[in-house]
């Protein structure tokens, strides 16, 4: 795949996967630190709408239960106890929260696999790498399509859709020939082909906004059952073990700059709207 930027070129270049079910490349486990994602919802203005806010409301309770176990721990023992009682209160809540906490809008509960992988996504930031969740693009026309990309990660190493996707841990995954993909008896290609369309429109939409050839890779992140190889391309669609959607991205040459990364970015927002908007 070749991808030419007109004002400040960069190039992508063909990247060698897996010819195998297993391959040699080393991973690297350097797992960094979540961070909070950049994709929230904007704070309403008026006071009431303030109070209703799910945050406002969350913290408004971790408040409160930390101040009543202080002063609890505070009568039965003492002030500093309880001081320190009521900030484990608050820091124990609010990392249970951010482990379950997702940028895609409450209204719509995403899957476990799209958490995991939104997780491993947001510790990439500072790497560089940018990220859309539940983005829609046009269905085909057979319907085969549910019209979503659950990541849409733009980095260093080039432009990916990531559909992330759980699987019964108690079938085996087998490929045959980089052509088929099985679950245990059940043929996937439908759901190759559904990945292979959507990262086409996105491509198509946002080389028809920046004006120039955007190549957008698609993957399936499994998780559940075991996968005996680190990346393989079947029907042109990058299959891998969910947990190593990190090292999957960084693997490879970095090809874009963090200007190219940005202009992107901001093309892939204006023309892949939420699969579930505001409203």
């Amino acid at each position: 795949m070749l991808l030419s930027i007109k004002h400040g070129v960069s190039i992508m270049a063909p990247v060698e996967r897996d010819t195998s079910t297993h391959t040699s490349t080393q991973e690297r486990d350097d797992e960094r630190p979540a961070e909070e994602s950049p994709f929230e919802r904007p704070k309403e203005e008026t006071y009431g709408d303030l109070i209703g806010d799910p945050q406002v409301q969350r913290w408004i309770r971790r408040s409160v239960a930390a101040l009543a176990l202080g002063l609890l721990f505070a009568l039965i023992i003492n002030i500093p106890v309880g001081l320190t009682v009521a900030i484990l209160v608050v820091v124990v809540d609010v990392v249970l929260k951010n482990r379950k906490e997702s940028t895609v809008e409450a209204w719509r509960k995403p899957s476990v696999a799209e958490r995991k992988t939104e997780r491993q996504l947001r510790g990439m930031e500072k790497a560089g790498y940018r990220a859309l969740h539940a983005r829609a693009v046009p269905r085909d026309d057979e319907g085969v399509s549910d019209g979503q990309i659950d990541h849409l990660v733009i980095g260093p190493t080039g432009v990916y859709a990531v559909d992330s996707e759980k699987w019964d841990k108690r079938l085996p995954v087998r490929a045959m020939s980089h052509r088929k993909l099985f679950l245990g008896p059940f043929n996937k290609k439908e759901r190759l082909d559904e990945a292979r369309w959507e990262s086409e429109q996105a491509s198509r939409l946002i080389s028809g906004e920046l004006g120039y050839e955007v190549p957008v890779q698609p993957s399936l992140a499994i998780y559940g059952p075991a996968i005996s190889w680190k990346v393989l391309m079947v029907r042109e669609v990058d299959v891998y073990a969910g947990a190593r959607a990190r090292n999957y991205l960084r693997r490879r040459p970095k090809i874009l700059t963090s200007v190219d990364v940005d202009r992107i970015f901001d093309a892939a927002a204006r023309v892949l709207p939420p699969k579930y908007p505001e409203g």
